[in-house]
């Protein structure tokens, strides 16, 4: 019976932690900058246009 709980713990625990981390990375996203983004845009269409 002991092992049951054990394993209860182990398995919701690991899901707990899971979301949390998660939860944490999402938390901690910013946005761009006005400056960051349109640097980011120049970056993709020079990506996209530039022959190889």
């Amino acid at each position: 019976m002991m092992i049951n709980n054990v394993w209860l713990l182990a398995i919701a625990g690991g899901a707990l932690v899971l979301g949390a981390a998660i939860a944490f990375a999402i938390m901690r996203q910013r946005r761009l900058r006005p400056d960051e983004k349109r640097a980011q845009d120049a970056n993709i269409d020079r990506l996209y246009t530039e022959p190889r």
